[in-house]
């Protein structure tokens, strides 16, 4: 019988090879043909492993999704951005690699930034998510979120709508 070890912690240095992978391959997965393909590339790119050094030296709150010594996911969460909503939190990225989706591990993910935040003064959050990304969408209403605020998103010469699910 082989055994899977998963496991949820904070990002360390040596992760963010594996951290920008799943960013690569989460978002081409998410946001093709919701993203204009220029500009989506060009996101992509920018954020690779010595983007994501640099947040865990910063001290960005980072967690990832360890399965069998390789990195599966990713959240990176904190203080609300958008200080117009009435949240405290904000998970910003919540991301799990194409071939570990669908097993319930964005789920995990989800609730343990949520205890984060909770744990650090943030008991109440929001998360954004493109309105064109169904699979982000339906994931966070599944969770119990509700949309408090729409706004648009510009990528390149194209408009994009993006919703805000809030978590009381």
């Amino acid at each position: 019988m082989v055994e899977a070890v998963i496991s949820i912690r904070g990002a360390r240095f040596g992760d963010e090879t594996g951290i920008a992978r799943v960013h690569d391959e989460a978002w081409r997965e998410a946001y093709r043909g919701v993203i204009p393909g220029r500009e989506l590339e060009r996101m992509i790119v920018r954020r690779g492993p010595a983007w994501w050094r640099r947040a865990i030296a910063g001290g960005t709150r980072l967690i990832v999704l360890d399965f069998a010594d390789a990195i599966a996911g990713y959240a990176s969460y904190g203080r609300n951005r958008m200080p117009s909503l009435s949240y405290s939190g904000e998970i910003f990225e919540l991301y799990v690699a194409p071939e570990y989706q669908g097993g319930g591990l964005g789920r995990r993910m989800f609730e343990a930034a949520q205890r984060d935040l909770a744990a650090h003064g943030y008991p109440t959050f929001v998360v954004w998510a493109l309105a064109g990304n169904d699979r982000a969408v339906g994931f966070y209403r599944r969770l119990g979120g509700r949309i408090v605020r729409r706004a648009p998103e510009q990528f390149g010469a194209e408009t994009c709508e993006r919703v805000a699910f809030g978590f009381d």
